[in-house]
């Protein structure tokens, strides 16, 4: 764990650049930490989209969890968009995560395919 120096030593506001990022160092306007973290995320991909159905943690609810879509954040919002209008269901983009409310696995399968994405059932 870093000093309490070391902690409160660090840049948070300069005159010349306003806001500055607590990861790079850079004006916020200028920060390329969000682009490193999607990179990383698409690098560490293996190129299978994989479906599941959970319900951990969620009161019993159940969702289907999309993962390993190996599209940019941009991209991946309006996929999740398409998948959310299609199910006629909601959902959320978390992560790189895409949940949709409900079990529409079979329905995600064919619609992921017909994408090009090579998809697979995971989980029971």
């Amino acid at each position: 764990m870093a000093s309490l120096k070391d902690q409160l030593g660090s840049l948070v506001y300069s005159t010349e650049k306003g806001q500055l990022c607590s990861g790079c160092g850079e004006a916020l306007s200028e920060c390329v930490c969000a682009e490193l973290e999607d990179k990383n995320r698409l690098d560490n991909l293996d190129g299978i989209v994989r479906i599941r159905r959970e319900t951990s943690g969620r009161k019993g609810k159940g969702v289907t969890t999309i993962t390993g879509i190996p599209l940019p954040e941009k991209e991946l919002k309006a996929l999740a968009k398409k998948l959310k209008k299609v199910c006629g269901t909601g959902g959320a983009l978390k992560d790189g995560i895409v949940e949709i409310q409900g079990d529409q696995r079979d329905k995600l399968k064919t619609l992921l395919e017909k994408e090009g994405f090579t998809v697979k059932l995971a989980g029971g």
